[in-house]
């Protein structure tokens, strides 16, 4: 009966130290450092590609649907549309639309051939 009680313990230390270790995480150094460089680039280009064809899709609804203003600029230089409740904006670099008020809109400047 002894020996069945120390076999039997013997197993069930066995069994919980092997669990034990089996949680424990040895760190191994991997150079990483390559595939956060792409991983960086990939999501700064997917993100720039996404900023420009938001543009121009946002400019080619925006000539479609809404009248361009031909006589004035906005603060930047940009194409300025008026929208159905005679509201005054631009596109953005990411392709939304920026109103601006009346005042800020400048003249533009005369082309010279």
């Amino acid at each position: 009966m002894k020996n069945l009680f120390k076999i039997a313990l013997l197993a069930v230390c066995t069994f919980v130290i092997s669990q034990a270790f089996s949680q424990t995480k040895t760190k191994t150094k991997k150079d990483t450092s390559f595939f956060k460089k792409v991983g960086d680039k990939t999501g700064k280009v997917a993100t720039s590609v996404g900023h420009k064809t938001a543009e121009i899709a946002s400019k080619g609804a925006a000539g479609v649907a809404d009248k361009k203003y031909a006589d004035k600029v906005g603060p930047g230089g940009q194409t300025i549309y008026i929208d159905k409740n005679s509201h005054y904006f631009y596109v953005n670099k990411k392709g939304k639309h920026v109103y601006v008020s009346k005042a800020k809109l400048k003249d533009k400047p005369v082309e010279k051939k």
